[in-house]
């Protein structure tokens, strides 16, 4: 991945990013003004299409245990993108590898259902906006989960646990990605090739993955969702959160190991209120640099599928291009 060194902007603090730089338009590969806030870029209408070159969608059973449940022994699946060329016998060739989690009531496999979505993966490979990644859709669901909403919330404050202890060994042992092996020192020291992202309550989730699991994941997608380490839906604790964070950071010692955040939502989406009040505090803190954090909105960009293709659009590339 590269190391990203990026200028700075003024920014106002008013989320509706008026005097702000647009991002670039993606040519000759990708470009994007090194900006904190903008707006993204829509994705091309061909990379919508079918690509020559396409990835395949691999089914993937793990061991796991029911953390919401007495922590009793399950197994849980989560969907695999290998992308083409592929080859599971080359233990020489390693991947970068990208995690992507649903919202409310969504399961695993969820972003490669819609053709489209695996499309601009493929696509975007092969026009080399991006390197040949591998990409696992999981669950915070298991097959005893309830969902409704408050059993969703208590689903994902758990899966930290599942990632850490289960999921990411799981993938990670059976698949060619940085890591020399599943063993825990070698998950930390391949952090630098791992991403984590979620949609709504998967956003949720993403940043829950940033408060507890910083030393596994170096690059983060929130997308449509703000911090609930503290409060809960309606009761966000904004600026109780973010000063976790910020805490978090110096404690960890973050910015010199290194971690970018890229924060998306919608201008029309229907819950960007806890987004955009995120977005405000951290950006009225000297430590969330532009090489370390980006909030970003989509034109027009609802709750939807539609925003999330945006979102990974744009941001792919700043995560994984090469220099």
């Amino acid at each position: 991945m590269k190391t990203l060194v990026l200028a700075l902007c003024i920014v106002p603090l008013l989320i509706s990013l008026a005097g702000c730089s647009r991002q670039g338009t993606h040519e000759a590969g990708y470009s994007q003004v090194d900006a904190k806030t903008g707006y993204t870029d829509p994705v091309p209408s061909s990379y919508t299409s079918s690509a020559q070159e396409a990835g395949t969608v691999v089914k993937f059973d793990y061991d796991s245990k029911d953390y919401v449940r007495g922590s009793e022994e399950i197994v849980k699946t989560a969907y695999v993108y290998l992308p083409y060329g592929y080859d599971e016998e080359d233990n020489e060739t390693k991947y970068d590898i990208i995690y992507l989690m649903h919202g409310w009531g969504g399961h695993a496999g969820e972003y490669f259902e819609d053709a489209s979505l695996k499309n601009i993966f493929d696509n975007m490979i092969a026009n080399k906006d991006i390197p040949p990644v591998i990409i696992v859709s999981p669950s915070f669901y298991n097959a005893r989960s309830n969902r409704d909403f408050s059993s969703s919330i208590e689903e994902f404050r758990q899966f930290h646990k599942d990632f850490e202890e289960n999921l990411m060994s799981a993938v990670e042992g059976g698949f060619h990605t940085f890591a020399m092996s599943s063993a825990k020192e070698d998950l930390m020291a391949s952090r630098d090739h791992r991403i984590f992202g979620g949609f709504s309550l998967g956003s949720v989730t993403t940043w829950l993955q940033f408060c507890y699991g910083s030393d596994y994941i170096h690059y983060f997608l929130p997308m449509s969702g703000s911090c609930w380490y503290y409060g809960t839906y309606g009761d966000f604790q904004i600026e109780k959160n973010v000063d976790f964070i910020e805490n978090l950071v110096k404690e960890e010692n973050l910015d010199d190991k290194g971690y970018f955040i890229y924060f998306t939502t919608g201008t029309n989406d229907t819950v960007k209120s806890q987004s955009l009040q995120m977005a405000e505090e951290m950006l009225r803190r000297e430590c969330f640099t532009t090489d370390h954090f980006r909030f970003y909105q989509k034109e027009e960009g609802y709750h939807d599928f539609n925003a999330v293709q945006e979102y990974l659009y744009n941001a792919l590339p700043l995560f994984l291009k090469e220099e």
